[in-house]
């Protein structure tokens, strides 16, 4: 049968991987390593690429109840998962994690069911009970007996009591308003003190499992002497509607109830009727005075409604039942979380409008406007955001980068809820800018000139060209050389003149003759790392010296 259940959740995990979402179901308590899905089959992921994308489970909560295989691709649980600790309120019982692949910037939703098993026996708070019942009680009366819990689900819970050891009573059970079972202690036949001062009986709960497990509990009925009224409440139900971070031992109601007897049979004390429900743990009952004080903190997100089953019984054991309905509101108390799931530190100036650099996850635990939140980048910035997956955003450029311009950014993501005041927090992307050759080396003049007498020695200095590179790096290095022309048939650079090509230094290589030749035009290249190239001419003037006598 756990096979055609496995097999039937793999189909429909494949149906659904189609529309970014799968789903697998697990029954509770397996041993750490077991298989619940193959994720990488069911989106078509190859097993080689699954370390190169960098692949990885990520979940909402602290405990990270399921991990991906790396070598099979399948998902995995992480823990020995306890159905009834995790889901102890709720029926259905899924847990939710995010499969992110960095390399493609993708989010799929995963959500696996962890089915129940009938790890539980129903079990009762107080293994022994008393009754207290006065002997003029008349047969078909009806006592609220202690209900029995079984923290299972669905067959495996509760499903039925029976009663054993005395002819003077029987067993009812009704059905409350959710469907649970409330065991009735039901006199069919008249007391007699005097006859029997006390009735023991055997309460048995029964689950639906198979086997079925059982729980016991003795009853003890005491039979009194006569008391003809029971305590009546002013109401039957009481509505209460409290802010969750109201105090902690704030008094939120009181309940009153009056008896018509007089002594021990007229003192009214209050109780819980049911004594392990989770909200006799948050509020506390004055049994004198029924006041309903605050015990623990209250948290809108973990519980919106309380029921409380109330009990006023005097000294003779009659009793009357109410309900308080106590209805937590929602405070504005959660600030907006903001979670980087992936980024990258540098983009090139050239990256295309629209290229992501970051993957956000924002949530806020309050509910209705106080829950919606609004994400905004601040400054006048080339980044905007974009709304990726549920509750997801991409951060993407909303133009082209200049890295000369603006070679770093730091990005401010703003989420902001909806409440009055609304509460705001942030986050801080550092992104470097990475340069791209595509600026040509500059030269601080078109035109250079200088005027050199001659029969100067070799080496001596011409004049320095400068030119200057607005990139970066190796992109940015100048490197300088003559641009070839001739002087009588040899290459003009052998011939007189050289250029460091660090500098920009022009010397010379031989002494000038001004009878010879009176001026050079040169033509000098700047080139940078990237191969752009500059030009510039220099214009050199030789002088004339008296080095040379008459001749007739």
């Amino acid at each position: 049968r756990r096979q055609r259940a496995l097999l039937w959740a793999v189909l429909l995990a494949a149906w659904e991987a189609a529309w970014g979402q799968l789903r697998y179901s697990v029954p509770e308590e397996m041993p750490k390593g077991s298989f619940v899905g193959d994720v990488a089959k069911d989106l078509g992921l190859q097993l080689r690429a699954l370390s190169d994308r960098s692949v990885r489970i990520v979940s909402e909560g602290r405990t990270q109840y399921f991990a991906l295989h790396g070598k099979t691709g399948h998902l995995v649980t992480a823990e020995r998962i306890d159905r009834e600790q995790l889901c102890r309120l709720v029926e259905k019982c899924v847990l939710r994690c995010e499969l992110i692949v960095e390399g493609e910037m993708q989010v799929y939703g995963i959500q696996v069911e962890i089915t129940d098993i009938n790890d539980n026996a129903p079990s009762f708070k107080e293994i022994d009970l008393e009754e207290r019942m006065s002997e003029t009680t008349a047969p078909g009366s009806r006592f609220p007996l202690a209900e029995a819990h079984d923290p299972d689900s669905g067959r495996n819970s509760l499903q039925s009591y029976e009663l054993s050891g005395d002819e003077h009573f029987s067993l009812a059970v009704q059905a409350g308003p959710g469907g649970d079972q409330r065991p009735e202690l039901v006199l069919a036949k008249a007391l007699d003190r005097e006859e029997a001062a006390f009735h023991e009986l055997v309460l048995r709960a029964i689950d639906g499992g198979d086997p079925a497990r059982t729980g016991t509990a003795r009853i003890r009925v005491t039979v009194l002497d006569a008391n003809d009224n029971a305590p009546v409440f002013s109401q039957a139900e009481y509505t209460v509607r409290v802010p969750e971070d109201v105090p902690v031992g704030s008094t939120l109601v009181t309940v009153t109830a009056t008896d018509a007897d007089e002594g021990l049979n007229g003192q009214v004390k209050y109780s819980f009727k049911k004594k392990k429900a989770a909200s006799s743990q948050v509020f506390s009952l004055d049994s004198e005075t029924g006041a309903i004080t605050l015990g623990q903190n209250l948290d809108f997100d973990e519980g919106k409604t309380y029921l409380l089953d109330l009990e006023a019984y005097d000294g003779g054991a009659l009793f009357d039942t109410a309900k308080v309905v106590i209805t937590v509101t929602d405070v504005n108390d959660n600030v907006p979380e903001i979670s980087v799931r992936s980024a990258v530190s540098a983009i090139s100036e050239d990256s295309p409008s629209g290229t992501v650099v970051a993957l956000l996850h924002v949530q806020d635990r309050d509910s209705g406007a106080n829950g919606a939140v609004h994400c905004s980048i601040d400054g006048d910035v080339p980044f905007r955001l974009q709304s990726s997956h549920g509750s997801y955003y991409s951060v993407v450029t909303a133009r082209e980068l200049d890295r000369e311009q603006v070679s770093e950014y730091n990005v401010t993501v703003r989420a902001a809820d909806g409440g009055s005041p609304a509460l705001q927090s942030s986050a801080v992307l550092a992104l470097r800018v990475l340069d791209v050759n595509d600026n040509a080396p500059v030269f601080a003049q078109e035109r250079y000139s200088a005027r050199l007498a001659e029969n100067n020695a070799a080496g001596a200095l011409v004049l320095t060209v400068r030119a200057t590179d607005a990139d970066w790096g190796q992109n940015a290095r100048v490197r300088y050389r003559l641009w070839e022309g001739r002087v009588r048939g040899a290459p003009l650079s052998s011939y007189v003149f050289m250029v460091d090509t660090e500098s920009g230094m022009i010397t010379l290589k031989e002494v000038l003759d001004f009878e010879d030749t009176r001026g050079y035009t040169l033509l000098v290249e700047a080139r940078d790392g990237g191969g752009l190239v500059a030009q510039c001419k220099v214009v050199v003037e030789v002088l004339d010296v008296n080095d040379n006598a008459p001749e007739i």
